[in-house]
């Protein structure tokens, strides 16, 4: 017997909401079996072709959807000369399908409870129809946005009604001591006994080898890239302190022209990297962390006991500012606005900090090995028709 899963996130900007879910798929692999006693495997369903360069647990693959994108008028295909009514139907076919087909025992839906544009909806609806012993998850950040805006978004969707009629739990990947949705009104109140707080998804991520190095080092990392120009482009130019290098790390969506124009204005002693193979292994050796407040690098960065200076992004949702505040409330870490992070405030701030430590041991960091314990005890809740894995036959 084979417990399948789904990982499903829309995957319109940024690598955030598939490494999230990456994460967890390691994680359950990692520790679903041996409480369940059986095998686990799983399609991560993402909108970024990009993703598939991560590594996949064994029993894993990656189902890629036509790719989207956000602009002034909201969605829009990114790469199909497609209007994105035809887009948002060619995924929700392409979803239907392979949730039927799949036939998951768990469905893990990733902070946009019915997909982009509602293009999960009608699997969602199906689902609940045909194999209602699948249980179905809501998985969300621990800062949503703004409470207003929050609160519209569930307004669109039908509100804690259509979370009710699709959803059997609700997970929110954080430590309510940091920030509480619910106390904020980023989340409904009537969706509390639904709700659990798992800790962040922090401890238990998958980590390589990175070969020791003596030299030490200070780390600049802006995620995927796609929004971290400005912070990169100031990095670069500051100065590291003497016998500290310092790596800045563009990521891999960051346009060619912005990541050939920082490595142009780089001082001596920095080196601008595209991507690396091990991003947290390389965290985890940094005398001091330079960051944006997205919840994969936050969550890695708390893992360490590294200074971490967090430089929110602004422009769009308010989640990053929200999420640094609440964490440099409790010590955790240091926060300014991308217009204080000048190259002089960034060397005056590495010259003071290189080779600090930050106990960050008050917050709960173990939110991954929460999600499996969570995951076994829906899958046991649920009347399952268990079906014996497919045998493929040598010819």
């Amino acid at each position: 017997m084979v417990t399948r899963i789904v990982l499903y996130s829309h995957d319109s900007i940024g690598l955030g909401h598939v490494r999230r879910n990456l994460a967890i798929a390691h994680a359950l692999s990692l520790y679903l079996p041996s409480i369940i006693h059986e095998p686990v495997s799983g399609l991560l369903v993402t909108g970024q072709s990009a993703a598939t360069s991560f590594p996949t647990p064994a029993g894993w693959d990656w189902l890629v959807l036509p790719g989207i994108t956000t602009g002034v008028d909201g969605y829009r295909p990114r790469h199909l000369t497609l209007g994105i009514d035809t887009m948002t139907s060619i995924r929700a076919g392409i979803l239907r399908v392979a949730l039927r087909e799949f036939a998951p025992d768990l469905l893990i839906v990733d902070r946009h409870a019915l997909g982009a544009r509602r293009e999960l909806e009608s699997a969602l609806v199906s689902l609940r129809s045909t194999r209602p012993e699948c249980a179905i998850v809501l998985g969300l950040r621990e800062v949503l946005d703004r409470p207003a805006v929050a609160l519209a978004e569930w307004r669109a969707i039908g509100g804690a009604t259509a979370i009710r009629r699709l959803f059997d739990a609700l997970w929110v990947y954080g430590d309510p001591r940091v920030h509480n949705a619910f106390e904020t009104g980023e989340i409904p109140s009537s969706l509390l006994n639904l709700a659990v707080h798992t800790g962040y998804l922090a401890n238990g991520r998958p980590i390589g080898h990175v070969t020791s190095d003596s030299e030490p080092f200070i780390l600049t990392t802006v995620g995927g890239g796609s929004d971290g120009h400005r912070l990169a482009s100031a990095a670069a130019r500051a100065i590291a302190p003497p016998g500290y290098r310092h790596l800045v790390v563009t990521g891999p969506q960051m346009p060619d022209a912005h990541h050939a124009e920082i490595a142009s204005v780089a001082r001596e002693g920095t080196s601008i990297l595209r991507s690396v193979p091990d991003a947290l292994a390389l965290l985890r050796r940094a005398a001091a962390v330079v960051c944006m407040g997205g919840y994969n690098s936050i969550s890695e960065a708390m893992t360490t006991a590294a200074p971490t200076l967090v430089v929110p992004r602004e422009a769009r949702r308010q989640e990053q500012s929200i999420r640094a505040a609440a964490l440099a409330r409790r010590g955790l870490v240091e926060t300014v606005t991308a217009d204080t992070a000048t190259p002089a405030f960034l060397s005056a701030w590495f010259a003071a900090n290189v080779g600090r430590v930050v106990p960050r041991s008050t917050v709960n960091l173990d939110g991954l090995e929460t999600v499996a314990v969570l995951a076994a005890a829906l899958l046991n809740s649920k009347q399952r028709v268990r079906e014996p894995a497919e045998v493929q036959h040598a010819v």
